[in-house]
């Protein structure tokens, strides 16, 4: 595969009419990708019920009352037991934090969770996710060969910012297109 072209640290964009309902209206940073896998985190579904103190009050970690206000994230189908902290890299952990894109990294450690809420010490930016989005070898390629996503370059206020219900439209008039001529047919010329 000597064309490869990775994709780490960019957004997938779902094109409207994509087959698989878990990725309707998606907008995922993808955190890793080589010939052979590619990982991403969705940044638009909050999971229904949980939020960060709740979560961080489970793991026994202290946690200030404003947690309460921050959604934990369905980052993707994968793992959804699995915790993974997207955050900015002025905070790193030595062997567990893993940097990529423009400015991002990716933690999957209770040092994270503590380091999230610690305005002090902790990452500029940062958001817990449960689950990942996982692609198989040459899948993902495929998936954009059938106009499944469009992809455009990450941006930190998109991707950290707690509108997600507009988040997908926002994405796409990023992109320069209006959201209302997409259509969910896809082809090739």
């Amino acid at each position: 595969m000597d064309d490869f072209h990775s994709l780490e640290g960019r957004l997938l964009v779902a094109m409207p009419g994509i087959s698989d309902p878990r990725f309707e209206h998606a907008v995922i940073l993808v955190c890793a990708h080589a010939p052979d896998h590619a990982m991403g985190l969705r940044l638009d579904r909050p999971a229904p019920g949980v939020d960060l103190k709740a979560v961080l009050t489970r793991l026994e970690t202290p946690a200030p009352e404003s947690a309460s206000e921050r959604a934990v994230l369905v980052g993707g189908p994968v793992e959804r037991e699995r915790g993974f902290v997207l955050h900015t890299d002025d905070w790193l952990a030595e062997d567990a934090s893993l940097a990529f894109g423009d400015g991002l990294a990716m933690t999957g450690t209770r040092e994270a969770l503590a380091a999230m809420v610690d305005p002090e010490t902790g990452p500029r930016r940062a958001v817990l996710l449960l689950g990942y989005a996982g692609w198989g070898e040459g899948q993902l390629e495929d998936e954009l060969g059938e106009n499944v996503w469009l992809t455009m370059d990450a941006d930190a206020d998109l991707i950290f910012d707690p509108d997600y219900g507009g988040k997908w439209a926002r994405a796409v008039a990023g992109l320069g297109i209006d959201p209302a001529q997409l259509s969910g047919q896809s082809g090739r010329a």
